[in-house]
C-alpha cells in the first residue's frame, strides 16, 4: 500500500493546505476561543475548511490541533480532553480528505520554555508531546507536521516523541523573524544541519514573515542539506483594520513565489497564517503547471484524478489517428519525414512559401516551423503555419514555446490554432532572450515544457488548465523535444519521464551527431518510449559545425566530424558542403532502424540542400525516380 513515504521518493510537487485558523476567523470564531475544541463543539465547520482545502487542491491537510498540548489546552481548562480533541481532528481531517488527500497530524510548541531558558526539562517536553502524538496516532495520521518552532531544542523533543512512537514521515518546520533567523537568532544554516542530523524525513519554514523572506532563507537552506524542503509562509504580515487582522498577500502574488520557492528547490508548498483556499488553489494551479501528478493505487489514500476521469461526460476525444496525417502515421508507426523552415524575418512570407513548396513536391510529410529559435525577432511561427497549410497544403509541425507568454496568452494562442485548424505541435521551453539580438527583452516563463504539455493534454480532453470545461475539445497531436546529448543526461531522461506522464505523444530530438550517444539515450527511455523522431542537421563548414558544437545547448559534434568538416573545408566551400551533406546522409542511415523518423534542418532555409539529404533513404530515392520516369 502507497504511503506518503513514496513522495519522499519522487520528484513531486506536494501541496499543502493554507491557515486553519484564518478560515475559522472568517467564519466567525473569535480568537479568544480555543479553536482546538472546535474538533468536538462544532466537528462541521472544522470539516468544512479542510474540505475547501481538498477542492482548492491541496493534497496534504493538516489536524486542527496546533494548540491540542496540554499547556495550551490548560489555558481553556480542556486538558483533560486532550485524547478527545486530537482523535476528532484526526477523524475530521480524514472524513474530508475521502482518499484524495494525505492527513498530518499537527504539532505546535508547547508554549513553555525548556531548558536551558525554562524549567521545563527536555525529558518532560518530550513526554507531553508524545501524550498528543499518541492520541493523533490514534486517530490515523499519515504523518506529522511539527510546525512553527523557534526554539531547535523543543523540535529536537518533538522529533523525539514521534520516533519513540512510531517511523511515520516527520515534515519538521520552524519559523523566523523579519531579520531571517529564529527568534532564538539561530540561522537557517545551522537549524538545518540540525534538523538534517536528527533525521527530519522534510524540513521546512512556515509561518512568521510572507514568501520573500522564506525566499531568501530557503535558498540558503537548499546549500546545506540534501532533504525534501517545504515552505508555508504567510501572506505576508497582518495589518489591523478597524479592529480585525487581515493579511495582504493576494492569491496572485502566493502563486507567483510558490514558483519561485519551487524553482529554488522546493517541494512541499502551502500556506500559513491569512492563507485561504483561494491562495491553495492558485499555488496548486501553479503546481499543476511545472509538475507531473504523482499517481497513486492505493484505496485508502486514493490519488488525484487523471485528465481522463475529469473529462466532461458529453465530450468525444479525438482519437489521435483522426487528428491529422502526421498524427495517423506516428500512431500507425511509419516512417515520418519532416524539414524545418524558419518563419520569414518580415512580413512577406513569399520566399519561405516558395522553399516549402518543394518539399511538398519532393514528398515529405510536414514542414517543422520554429517559435523564435535562439531568441531572433521573426513572424510569428503561427502565422506562418497557418499560411503554410492554407497556400500550400503541406502539414504543418507548429514549434510553441513558453517564453513569451503567460499563461493566459498561451490558452489563447492555442484555442485560437485549434480554431485556425493547426493540428500538430512540438512543445519546448524556449530560448532565453539573453541569446538573441534583444538581451533585456523580459522572458515570461509561467511554466515549462512540461505544464504546456499538460495543458495542451487537458485542452485535447476539453478542459483548460484549471479543469473548466471549455466545449470543443481540441485535437492536437503533442510533440516534445528532447536531447540525448544532454549534459546532465539523468535530468533530461527524468523530464521526459513528465512529459509522456503529461500527454507527449511523439519527440524531436536536437541534431544528432554520436549516433552511439542516440542508441544510449533510447536505452534508457524504453520504459517510456514514445516515437522518437531524429534531428538532422546537415553541415555546411568547419564554422558551422564548431558553431553548433560550442554555441548551441545540447550539440555535441563528435571530434571524428570536426575533423573531416576541418579538412574538407581546408579544400572549399564546396567540398565542405558535399562532405557536411556526406555525413547527414550517413547519419540518417545509421539511425534509420532505431526511430520513427528524421526532421532534416534547413540551413539557412536552404530547404533544396535539406531535401538532398533524404536521397540517402530507398524509399525518397525510388519515389524520385518514379516522378522522373513520369514526367512528359
Amino acid at each position: 500500500m502507497d504511503n506518503f513515504r513514496d513522495l519522499l521518493e519522487s520528484d513531486h510537487i506536494t501541496v499543502f493546505d493554507g491557515a486553519m485558523g484564518t478560515m475559522l476567523y472568517a467564519k466567525g470564531v473569535y480568537i479568544n476561543r480555543s479553536y482546538d475544541e472546535l474538533n468536538l463543539t462544532s466537528p462541521d465547520l472544522v470539516r468544512e475548511v479542510h474540505e475547501e482545502y481538498v477542492r482548492a487542491g491541496a493534497e496534504v491537510v493538516e489536524t486542527n490541533t496546533y494548540g491540542a498540548t496540554a499547556p495550551k489546552l490548560q489555558q481553556y481548562g480542556l486538558e483533560g480532553s486532550l485524547r478527545l480533541i486530537n482523535l476528532a481532528a484526526a477523524r475530521l481531517a480524514r472524513e474530508a480528505a475521502a482518499g484524495k488527500a494525505y492527513v498530518a497530524g499537527a504539532v505546535g510548541p508547547l508554549g513553555l520554555r525548556i531548558e536551558p531558558y525554562g524549567p521545563t526539562s527536555f525529558e518532560e517536553a518530550k513526554d507531553l508531546f508524545k501524550e498528543q502524538i499518541s492520541a493523533l496516532l490514534e486517530g490515523g495520521v499519515d504523518l506529522f507536521c511539527l510546525e512553527t518552532f523557534s526554539d531547535i531544542s523543543e523540535m529536537r523533543q518533538a522529533m523525539r516523541a514521534v520516533r519513540e512512537l512510531c517511523d511515520l514521515p516527520i515534515v519538521a518546520q520552524m519559523t523566523i523573524s523579519m531579520d531571517g533567523n529564529t527568534s532564538f537568532g539561530t540561522t537557517p544554516e545551522v537549524f538545518t544541519n540540525r534538523l538534517d542530523e536528527w533525521g527530519a524525513d522534510v524540513i521546512g519554514l512556515n509561518c512568521g514573515v510572507g514568501p520573500a523572506i522564506v525566499l531568501s532563507a530557503v535558498e540558503k537552506m537548499r546549500e546545506v542539506t540534501t532533504r525534501k524542503l517545504a515552505a508555508q509562509p504567510n501572506a505576508g504580515l497582518p495589518r489591523d483594520v478597524q479592529g480585525r487582522q487581515f493579511y495582504m498577500c493576494s492569491p496572485e502574488y502566493m502563486a507567483k513565489y510558490s514558483k519561485r520557492l519551487i524553482q529554488s528547490g522546493v517541494k512541499f508548498i502551502g500556506g500559513c497564517c491569512g492563507t485561504t483556499p483561494a491562495h491553495i488553489k492558485l499555488i496548486s494551479d501553479a503546481v499543476r503547471a511545472i509538475s507531473p501528478r504523482l499517481q497513486r493505487s492505493t484505496p485508502h489514500i486514493g490519488r488525484p484524478a487523471r485528465v481522463e476521469e475529469l473529462t466532461p461526460a458529453d465530450i468525444e476525444i479525438v482519437p489521435p489517428e483522426e487528428r491529422s496525417n502526421w498524427s495517423r502515421r506516428i500512431v500507425k508507426g511509419e516512417f515520418v519525414t519532416t524539414v524545418e523552415v524558419l518563419p520569414p524575418k518580415g512580413c512577406d512570407a513569399a520566399k519561405t512559401l516558395e522553399q516549402i513548396r518543394l518539399l511538398k513536391t519532393a514528398g515529405v510529410n510536414a514542414v517543422n516551423i520554429p517559435d523564435g529559435p535562439r531568441a531572433q525577432t521573426r513572424m510569428s511561427a503561427q502565422a506562418t503555419a497557418v499560411l503554410v497549410e492554407r497556400e500550400i497544403g503541406i502539414e504543418a509541425v507548429l514549434h510553441y514555446c513558453c517564453r513569451d507568454r503567460n499563461l493566459l496568452g498561451m490558452m489563447s494562442d492555442l484555442l485560437g490554432a485549434a480554431a485556425l485548424g493547426l493540428r500538430n505541435l512540438l512543445l519546448i521551453t524556449g530560448d532565453p532572450p539573453k541569446m538573441g539580438p534583444y538581451p533585456d527583452a523580459t522572458a515570461v516563463f509561467d511554466i515549462d515544457s512540461i505544464g504546456l504539455t499538460n495543458m495542451v493534454n487537458k485542452l485535447n480532453h476539453g478542459l483548460d488548465l484549471g479543469n473548466n470545461p471549455i466545449g470543443c475539445p481540441t485535437a492536437f497531436c503533442i510533440g516534445v523535444g528532447v536531447n540525448p546529448g544532454a549534459m546532465n543526461l539523468d535530468e533530461e531522461i527524468k523530464r521526459f519521464e513528465y512529459k509522456v506522464e503529461a500527454g507527449a505523444e511523439f519527440a524531436i530530438t536536437q541534431p544528432v551527431f554520436d549516433v552511439d550517444q542516440l542508441r544510449e539515450f533510447l536505452r534508457r527511455i524504453e520504459h517510456v518510449r514514445i516515437p522518437v523522431v531524429a534531428g538532422i542537421w546537415p553541415l555546411v563548414s568547419y564554422r558551422n559545425a564548431e558553431f553548433l558544437h560550442n554555441e548551441v545547448p545540447g550539440v555535441r559534434v563528435t571530434p571524428s566530424i570536426m575533423e573531416r568538416m576541418r579538412l574538407a573545408s581546408e579544400r572549399g566551400k564546396e567540398a565542405a558542403r558535399d562532405e557536411g551533406l556526406q555525413i547527414a546522409r550517413e547519419s540518417l542511415l545509421e539511425v534509420r532502424d532505431l526511430i520513427q523518423g528524421v526532421q532534416v534542418s534547413a540551413p539557412f532555409n536552404n530547404v533544396r540542400y535539406a531535401l538532398e539529404v533524404f536521397e540517402a533513404l530507398p524509399e525518397f530515392s525510388r519515389g524520385k525516380e518514379s516522378d522522373a520516369v513520369a514526367a512528359p
